[in-house]
């Protein structure tokens, strides 16, 4: 079995952006990827325009306001913060 190889330069970060329930990040190789937000409780708690003064870095995002971090790298292997819960599952 081949294992897909990744080039990082690719992976950086071009935009980012959230939506009600989203986070979106474009990547310099083109890709978007899209990851919810209860996965990240600070920013769901957060209001739209604390979530969306994004600082990008080549490996990540950052919010000054939220003195908050996501690594790419996290966000692709599906890291979400161990107290988050599904919507469903935080409303009962």
């Amino acid at each position: 079995m081949s294992t897909l190889e990744i080039d990082e330069d690719l992976l950086e970060p071009t935009a980012a952006h959230c939506t009600e329930t989203t986070l979106v990040v474009q990547l310099a190789d083109g890709a978007s990827l899209v990851t919810p937000l209860w996965w990240y409780p600070p920013l769901l708690a957060a209001s739209s325009e604390q979530r969306n003064k994004i600082e990008l870095s080549p490996y990540g995002i950052h919010w000054p306001g939220l003195d908050e971090d996501l690594s790419i790298e996290g966000m692709l292997r599906g890291r979400k913060y161990p107290d988050a819960k599904p919507p469903a599952e935080a409303a009962e």
